[in-house]
């Protein structure tokens, strides 16, 4: 992977109507029950930063053919349930913890042998919160100490389970979710709180008869997936830059189109508007069955608050950037129960609090979050992104309210997520 640097100098304002790509999460579900679906699919909107695309490799190794006809569509062949072949070679995830999670649950299922592995980050990242609720259903794994990848799974001779998840975490519902459609018998998942719901909404849409209710979902199998035409919307933790950059700039506005606003996502809005953030959700509307609105965001006077409880799943890859708009809001804002950050692409605790700290942020590091006092501005100097693309964009996001200019190192891995970050950023100064 490139590293690159990008040097970034303060804003004066910012203006402009922008879209940003395709949701990440949704991409990844789009391929993934397309290519399980029987029938012929069509995704468009879809996101082709560098963790989707692992996701699609994946299932081109696993015999599944894709016509690749846009920018952002593919035109997916799907092989159904039972129509997925061995891959002759190990399966690289790259960076993507989504791609490793859900394919495991696929992949447990399915009477062949696989091997999954990833980047450096990756094979560092927890896998034992699907290894061990995967095992109890029969699936067998080998992996190194610890519970990290290299994976390798010897698919088949699964049982239902009835699993209460200790954390509220999607890649843990949905791998097993994903493993039990394909079985027979009911597999039930309990979590403390509603994590997002994407693969719900999208197995429905398939034609899954898969069942949500307040504490968790089940799932009754065998299912059959039939092809379907999916529209990704915008995603919101990439919306999620520009909305707190569009409030700590003074006199800035910006309309971002075509968001996915799913209340299981949807945090990030509901924390920044508790902060005193001046967003409208404008034009609300579905698009394959996920909500979806343009965003207006005007720049306001931020106040600190304490979050914490239920809040936390529904933003919790926002939190970087959600630090960001604390460093700038008056008093002091606390971040609890968010203990899942320190296991994301890097410890995002740890990584936020050195790389604001060093330009002089007011920020201390609790054992499941953050403490952050708020002041007027802070230093130009040079950070690091740890490799991991939330913390370079939220240190761009930073930089817009420093006195003088700030050095991201490792700066390209901002294509995971969100290719054209840095030209879009630049797009709107004024």
């Amino acid at each position: 992977m490139k590293t690159e640097q990008k040097t970034l100098q303060p804003a004066v304002k910012l203006a402009g109507e922008i879209q940003v790509p395709g949701d990440k999460s949704i991409s990844h579900r789009a391929i993934m029950f397309s290519s399980l679906a029987e029938g012929t699919s069509r995704v468009s909107g879809l996101l082709r930063g560098e963790d989707c695309m692992s996701t699609l490799k994946a299932f081109q190794q696993l015999g599944v053919e894709v016509e690749d006809r846009a920018a952002d569509e593919l035109i997916i062949h799907g092989r159904g349930l039972q129509g997925l072949q061995e891959s002759a070679d190990v399966i690289d995830c790259g960076n993507s913890g989504t791609t490793m999670r859900l394919m495991s649950g696929i992949l447990a299922a399915q009477p062949f042998f696989s091997v999954l592995t990833g980047d450096q980050y990756l094979r560092r990242r927890p896998m034992k919160r699907i290894i061990e609720p995967l095992s109890t259903m029969g699936a067998k794994f080998l992996c190194r100490e610890g519970g990290r990848a290299p994976l390798a799974i010897q698919g088949g001779g699964l049982v239902p389970t009835e699993y209460h998840s200790p954390i509220s975490s999607a890649q843990v519902k949905s791998a097993l979710l994903l493993a039990g459609m394909q079985i027979e018998g009911t597999t039930t998942v309990y979590e403390p709180h509603l994590s997002r719901d994407h693969s719900e909404r999208m197995l429905r849409g398939f034609g899954v008869a898969l069942e949500s209710f307040s504490g968790g979902a089940r799932v009754t199998g065998p299912v059959k997936l039939t092809a379907q035409d999916v529209v990704v919307p915008g995603d919101i933790s990439s919306a999620a830059f520009y909305l707190v950059a569009g409030l700590i700039v003074p006199n800035s506005e910006l309309l971002i189109r075509n968001v996915g606003i799913n209340p299981t996502r949807s945090g990030v809005i509901d924390i920044l508007k508790a902060m005193g953030g001046s967003i409208e959700l404008v034009d609300e509307r579905e698009l394959s069955g996920e909500p979806v609105a343009d965003l207006l965001v005007k720049s306001s006077s931020l106040r600190g608050i304490d979050i914490g409880g239920e809040d936390i799943p529904r933003a919790i890859d926002e939190f970087p950037v959600i630090s960001v708009a604390a460093a700038f809001a008056e008093g002091v804002t606390t971040i609890r129960d968010a203990r899942e950050l320190r296991v994301k692409e890097t410890d995002r605790i740890a990584a936020m609090c050195e790389t604001l700290g060093s330009l002089g942020a007011k920020i201390e590091p609790l054992e499941d979050g953050m403490r952050i006092e708020g002041q007027e501005t802070l230093n130009g100097g040079e950070v690091n992104s740890f490799g991991d693309h939330r913390i370079a964009m939220s240190m761009a996001i930073a930089s817009l309210r420093t006195s003088t200019a700030v050095t991201i190192n490792d700066s390209a891995c901002t294509e995971t997520s969100f290719p054209g970050f840095w030209e879009l950023l630049e797009s709107i100064k004024k």
